[in-house]
């Protein structure tokens, strides 16, 4: 094992659910365009993960949840690269106001409602890993890409 410490990239991730729907958004970005994932995010720098989780799907779907209305749902510890590394939160809204509207058009293609018993077969990869262990409800941590 090598003596330096990780330095994960720290994602948010928000599962906006209405009964036996999930919000999902298309990529627009050269990173799995056209494929589909939930709204999602960086956490900035001094950002409380749940505030950065909200901002984020605010930023992106206009949508408002306080922050206090997210609950985790699960954990991804992602490996991206030899290089990169990401630990992704996975929070469900459990409120929220507003309608959804694509407010990234230049990085998402489209915001669309999806049955859990019809999901697009072309989700990204770490984020489906996250969103099938909150569905499955196979535990609180998924590792994925490590092997």
């Amino acid at each position: 094992m090598s003596e330096q410490l990780a330095q994960p990239v720290i994602d948010t991730h928000v599962i906006v659910r209405d009964g036996d729907k999930i919000l999902l958004s298309q990529r627009g970005g050269p990173y799995g365009h056209g494929r589909w994932h939930m709204p999602s995010g960086k956490l900035d720098k001094g950002e409380p993960v749940t505030e950065g989780a909200a901002r984020e799907l605010a930023e992106e779907t206009d949508l408002g949840v306080d922050p206090t209305h997210l609950r985790l749902v699960h954990v991804v510890h992602h490996r991206q690269d030899n290089e990169v590394e990401r630990i992704g939160f996975f929070f469900e809204a459990t409120e929220w106001k507003g309608e959804p509207v694509n407010k990234e058009p230049e990085k998402c293609l489209a915001l669309q409602w999806f049955t859990v018993h019809d999901l697009p077969e072309d989700i990204i990869e770490y984020p489906a890993a996250g969103l099938l262990g909150y569905l499955n409800d196979s535990g609180p941590l998924t590792e994925h890409g490590w092997r």
